[in-house]
């Protein structure tokens, strides 16, 4: 049975950046939490190179049928041509927080 609950990250420039996605998603109930983590040093090809940055990583718990609206809101709110917007099935969790996580969506 596929996970209706997904992990999302994506990685920001910077906390401001990264904060405002998060509000702009709970704003919209697109997620019910997020979690930034940072900063962290991130290496990556971009056109041909290879890069090296530092970023905020941001996790948010959602439903997996909200990731294309959620991956939408994310393009109008970064700075990056092309951000990281992964998704991760969540296989588990304790059931209180998962009642929780569930209720707090839109």
């Amino acid at each position: 049975m596929e996970s209706e609950h997904i992990l999302v990250i994506v990685t920001a420039a910077n906390k401001t950046e990264a904060e405002k996605i998060a509000y702009g998603l709970l704003n919209e109930r697109l997620i019910a939490c997020a979690n930034i983590i940072g900063p962290v040093h991130s290496l990556f090809w971009w056109q041909g190179k290879i890069e090296s940055a530092e970023e905020h990583i941001i996790l948010m718990k959602t439903r997996k049928n909200l990731f294309q609206k959620l991956s939408e809101k994310v393009k109008t709110l970064h700075s990056y041509e092309v951000p990281e917007i992964i998704a991760i099935p969540i296989v588990e969790g304790f059931k209180p927080y998962m009642e929780w996580l569930e209720k707090s969506l839109g």
